[in-house]
C-alpha cells in the first residue's frame, strides 16, 4: 500500500524505523527484533541508508526481506549524496521489481570526512533532494509514494528557518506525499513548525519522528549529531541515569510516552519510531498508551 493510501485510512498510523547492521550476525539479531515489533502492527518499516550511500546493498537487502519474508510494508531510504543519477535509477528500478512502492527522499549525510556544511554533489548525481523526489514521482509512471524529511529545529545547513521552511515547501510541490521529522525532545518546537508549515500551505501529513533514548550519553550524541537540544528539564533526568543503563531504558520510555501523549492531544496523524534496532521501548510505549486501539486499519 502507497504511503499516501496509508495516511489517509481513518485512525493513526504507527512505523518503525531500523538502521543497516554492520555484519550478518547483526542482521539476525535485528530480525530477532522485528519478530517482537510485529505484535503492535506497524503500518510500515523504512531502512535508512548509510552516509554516502555506504550500506546501500545491506538497506536492499533488508527491505526485500522484511517485506516477502516477513510480510511487512516498507519504505526504502534514498539519497542523493555521492552517486551518480544512473545508480539512484538502478535502486529505483530494483525496488519497483520487488514490489516496494514507498521510498523517502533524502539529501543524506556526505561521506565521512567530508565537510558537513561544505560538501560537493557528484557531477552526475542530483544536488538537491527535490530533485530525486520529482524524479521518483515520475518513475514508471507514479510507481512510488514518497515522503520527505522535516526539521522543527531547522535543518542544519539551511541558511535560515525561513529559507528552509520554502524548501520543503518545494519538496511537497514536487511531488512529496507526507513528511516525517527529525527527532526533537521539545514538543513545543514541533507545534510551531507544524504552524509554519501550514502558513506555507502545505497539507500533506506531518509526522514526528520519535527517538528513543537509550543511555544519556546516546542521547547526547545523537542530539548533537542533528543538531537538537535537550531541554534542560530532560538534561536533569540524564544526569540521573548516568551510571545506571536500566534506568536510562526506563527514562527513554517514560520520557517518550509523554511526548507521544502530548503529541496526541495535538492531534498528529501518527508516529515514527526510530528504534534503534531494538523492540523493547516501542513496545512498552505502545502498551502504556494503548497505541494499538488508535491504530488505523492497514
Amino acid at each position: 500500500m502507497k504511503l499516501r493510501d496509508i495516511y489517509a485510512q481513518p485512525g493513526k498510523t504507527f512505523s518503525v524505523e531500523f538502521y543497516p547492521p554492520k555484519d550478518a550476525a547483526g542482521v539476525e539479531r535485528l530480525f530477532a527484533e522485528v519478530q517482537k515489533l510485529k505484535q503492535v502492527n506497524p503500518a510500515f518499516c523504512s531502512v535508512t541508508y548509510g552516509a554516502g550511500g555506504s550500506t546501500q546493498d545491506t538497506t536492499l537487502e533488508i527491505v526485500k526481506r522484511l517485506r516477502h519474508e516477513d510480510g511487512l510494508e516498507v519504505m526504502c531510504h534514498l539519497t542523493v549524496v555521492n552517486q551518480p543519477k544512473r545508480n539512484v535509477h538502478d535502486v529505483l528500478q530494483d525496488l519497483c521489481d520487488n514490489d516496494i512502492e514507498n521510498l523517502i527522499a533524502l539529501a543524506g549525510d556526505p561521506p565521512r570526512g567530508s565537510d558537513e556544511l561544505d560538501w560537493t554533489p557528484h557531477p552526475d548525481g542530483y544536488h538537491h533532494s527535490r530533485e530525486l523526489v520529482a524524479d521518483a514521482r515520475a518513475f514508471r509512471q507514479g510507481w512510488f509514494s514518497i515522503a520527505v524529511a522535516g526539521f522543527p529545529e531547522v535543518h542544519p545547513r539551511a541558511v535560515d528557518r525561513a529559507s528552509d521552511l520554502r524548501y520543503l515547501k518545494e519538496k511537497v510541490d514536487a511531488g512529496a506525499d507526507v513528511i516525517i521529522t527529525q527527532l526533537f525532545y521539545d514538543n513545543d518546537d514541533f507545534f510551531r513548525y507544524v504552524e509554519d508549515v501550514r502558513a506555507l500551505g502545505v497539507d500533506v501529513p506531518i509526522v514526528p519522528g520519535m527517538m528513543l533514548i537509550q543511555s544519556s550519553a546516546q542521547c547526547r550524541r545523537i542530539a548533537s549529531l542533528c543538531k537538537s537540544k535537550i531541554p534542560r528539564r530532560l538534561e536533569r533526568k540524564l544526569e540521573q541515569v548516568e551510571d545506571d543503563a536500566e534506568a536510562a531504558l526506563q527514562l527513554g520510555i517514560d520520557y517518550t510516552t509523554e511526548q507521544c501523549q502530548g503529541l496526541l492531544d495535538y492531534g498528529v496523524p501518527g508516529f515514527h519510531f526510530y528504534s534503534l534496532n531494538r523492540a523493547r521501548q516501542i513496545t512498552a510505549i505502545f502498551d502504556d498508551l494503548e497505541l494499538q486501539t488508535l491504530a488505523a486499519a492497514i
